[in-house]
């Protein structure tokens, strides 16, 4: 069966029709028209998408796995460019002799029902193509379309409409199907080296392009700005030049750039025709509108409708679409994945009126990356800061010494440093969040699964919002490594680092947060504190700042913050002549972590001297409790373990200079000589009734033993010190090593006094 047996076939009675690979954009779109032709058509791929949701409620059948039954009873089959021999769906259809057609073959024969519109080039047809059905629309030409991804404004990706003359179609060029179209009229974006696992070279790609516009009945609109498809397209005799340059047949002046939108006037034959706005940003975009409204005066469609038509459009999914917006922070997402599509979305970028452009960006093909390289280290010079992630394969294998680092690695010789390999995407967004400052635009690139980062970010920031909001003042940041804020120097991040200035913003906090059950921990200064290597979900709220780092004295008792560290609040009762906190002096934490679990050294602990504690309830309440009404334990406070200390009093006595003073010099000798300097979370374990836990380890032999960089104390035995890298995981598979061995050799259960919180590393 030749194409034009297969246009009659296509819009003439119903036939049964089935689709290999249908949820892909492409070949769902073909799903579209081929309903709306009243077909009876089934399809089958390995993902559902929204779309196939969509086209379910058409009268699609849908399978997700392709089976050799699906193809037994059907006319005939379509199939996408990524299906090969070895499908049994595939190869059951060529068993069976069953007409076989690609997704162009389809795409052209339903075109050549309908005076067809081919929208061509390396990027941009897209937009360009949604753009014209839509400006057609608004003339009233009622055209049908197919193009390559979601358009609102259209409302669907590909639409039959009877009544309409037109057909406005995207051309995929990257299997050289353009040969199969003759539309009447052909717009040609650009030329450029690309797809080059297909073609072997340009000469190959002009090849297609040159039969495409030798097929093309009448006008044939190109970029007179792109030395490629002027290359190719200037000698046809329909030619139509556009561009900023004023030899073009149409160009533009007076182009004027916003944020999100630009202004310019169109110009035809030495003559103003009108002003335009457009309200998608960029200039590449703005040639994409001057395509369309070119074609347009040209088939004699009234210039107010076509500017009606091109002031109402709005973008597809994934070109330049904003996923969040706020007075900091602006995220946008692009397809654009060709070196001349990042260059022309990161100009836009930069205009877009923020601080600082962050680039996140998936290559697209082992192929592209080899091929194109050079021209990836020169694209991304308006990018402040640039993630490259590991390659989106496609259908391809991977090539030898071919990954992101590739481009990372042509960027920097390009003199841009500040650029980095990411091949983890499940984290990308963690890293992105934890550097953001204000004012920053964050622009996911590419054709594969990238824009997930965006959302997952998006995500964040919009919770970060709310909690900012609830608060009413304070601040609060994304992803905030943890081991910034742990004396072990270990963990992962917080999703939501959080810190209140005053009580008032705290309870706020709280309260939100349990209404909307947001986890919640507060932290302090991660004294005895072992976070996991993923990092703790949820919010984490630091209280260091404002009203909780307050203190005040009063005769023998001093109030302080909960931010207020012990070795602060020594100097606090030393200064104004108070004895008894001088044991406090080498308590690496706060008072907030202190009066939580009830912190001790020198046979003292932190609930002797208080005298009241204020804290806030899961509901925000505010409370003062007298330290008698307040159940302690050694090492456990469990009043504090669902209410959160705000400040507490503290109590001591009379005493003089020289002896506070030969105190503290006491306590801080015995900590040199006994407990380690390097960094630690002070003791592991509690001590059990038999024997302390430092002695025990020291006897079961694990004095100065090792799991990766983490290690327990040649000093102590119940101290375990991080030796410069080590992993929440190193230490938690050393404390367990030490637990299993107390058991079985001694018959002990070591509990930890360490607090061991958050996710482990996925």
């Amino acid at each position: 069966m030749n194409l034009t047996d297969l246009t009659t076939r296509l819009t003439g009675p119903p036939l049964s029709i089935h689709l290999l690979g249908v949820a892909g954009s492409g070949m769902s779109g073909i799903a579209a028209l081929l309903l709306a032709l009243g077909h009876h058509v089934s399809g089958s791929d390995k993902a559902d998408t929204v779309e196939i949701e969509r086209l379910k409620e058409k009268g699609l059948k849908f399978s997700n796995a392709h089976d050799a039954a699906h193809v037994a009873d059907v006319d005939l089959v379509i199939y996408s460019s990524a299906i090969k021999p070895g499908n049994p769906a595939f190869d059951e259809a060529q068993r069976l002799q069953k007409p076989l057609f690609r997704r162009a073959d389809a795409l052209a024969s339903i075109m050549a029902a309908k005076k067809g519109i081919i929208v061509s080039g390396m990027h941009g047809k897209t937009t360009t193509s949604s753009m014209c059905a839509h400006v057609f629309r608004v003339c009233g030409l009622k055209p049908s379309h197919y193009v390559g991804a979601e358009i609102p404004v259209l409302g669907t990706n590909a639409q039959w409409d009877a009544e309409g003359e037109h057909f406005v179609a995207e051309g995929d060029e990257s299997d050289g199907t353009l040969i199969n179209y003759h539309p009447e009229h052909a717009i040609v974006l650009n030329i450029e080296p690309e797809h080059l696992d297909f073609y072997k070279d340009l000469a190959a790609i002009d090849a297609v392009y040159s039969k495409l516009t030798s097929q093309t009945g009448n006008k044939v609109v190109y970029c007179g700005d792109d030395p490629g498809a002027a290359r190719i397209c200037s000698s046809h005799p329909g030619a139509i030049s556009y561009g900023f340059e004023e030899a073009c047949n149409y160009h533009l002046q007076d182009f004027r750039m916003g944020a999100f939108s630009s202004t310019f006037d169109v110009w035809h034959g030495g003559k103003r025709v009108g002003e335009i706005q457009l309200n998608i940003p960029g200039r590449h975009n703005a040639l994409n509108a001057l395509a369309v409204i070119a074609l347009a005066l040209e088939i004699d469609l009234p210039f107010d409708l076509i500017a009606e038509g091109i002031a109402s459009f709005r973008g597809a999914k994934r070109r330049f679409e904003v996923k969040y917006e706020s007075s900091e922070h602006l995220i946008v997402d692009d397809y654009g994945h060709h070196p001349s599509e990042i260059a022309a979305t990161l100009a836009t970028a930069r205009n877009a009126g923020r601080q600082h452009v962050i680039v996140l960006f998936q290559p697209h093909r082992y192929s592209r990356t080899l091929a194109l390289k050079d021209d990836f280290g020169r694209s991304f010079k308006d990018a402040d800061t640039v993630f490259i992630t590991e390659i989106y394969a496609a259908s391809e294998k991977p090539l030898p010494g071919i990954s992101g680092q590739t481009i990372v690695d042509a960027i920097k010789a390009n003199g841009h440093q500040s650029v980095y390999f990411e091949p983890d995407m499940e984290q990308l967004h963690k890293k992105v969040g934890a550097i953001l400052e204000g004012n920053a635009l964050i622009l996911t690139l590419g054709a594969g699964n990238i824009h997930e980062c965006g959302t997952r970010l998006a995500e964040d920031l919009a919770i970060r919002e709310k909690l900012l909001k609830a608060m009413g003042g304070g601040s609060a940041r994304l992803h905030e490594p943890l081991a910034k804020h742990t004396t072990l120097k270990v963990g992962g991040p917080a999703q939501f680092w959080v810190e209140p200035f005053t009580e008032e913003e705290f309870a706020k906090l709280v309260r939100y947060c349990f209404v909307e059950k947001i986890p919640f921990m507060v932290m302090g200064r991660g004294s005895n504190l072992l976070v996991r290597d993923g990092g703790i979900l949820g919010v984490v709220v630091h209280l260091s700042k404002g009203e909780f780092a307050r203190h005040k004295v009063d005769g023998m008792e001093i109030t302080v913050g909960v931010g207020v560290k012990f070795k602060q609040l020594s100097t606090i009762a030393q200064k104004a002549g108070i004895g008894g906190f001088e044991w406090m002096e080498g308590i690496p934490g706060n008072i907030g972590g202190g009066l939580r679990m009830n912190a001790g050294a020198m046979g003292s602990q932190t609930f002797d001297q208080v005298v009241s504690v204020r804290y806030v309830d899961q509901k925000g309440n505010i409370t003062t409790k007298a330290a008698k009404e307040i159940e302690v334990h050694y090492r456990d406070v469990p009043a504090l373990a669902d209410h959160y200390a705000v400040s507490a009093t503290f109590h001591g006595q009379p005493s003089s200079a020289e002896v506070i003073d030969r105190l503290i010099k006491e306590s801080q000798t015995k900590r040199r000589e006994g407990q380690p300097i390097a960094a630690s979370a002070g003791c592991i374990f509690k001590n059990p009734k038999e024997i302390p836990a430092g002695k025990l380890v020291e006897e079961l032999g694990f004095k100065n033993f090792s799991v990766g960089h983490a290690r327990v104390s040649e000093v102590h035995g119940n101290f375990i010190v991080n030796d410069g890298d080590a992993k929440a995981e190193e230490i938690l598979s050393l404390i367990e090593e030490i637990k299993v061995a107390a058991m079985r050799k001694r018959g002990i259960e070591l509990e930890t006094e360490v607090q061991i919180v958050g996710e482990n590393n996925s």
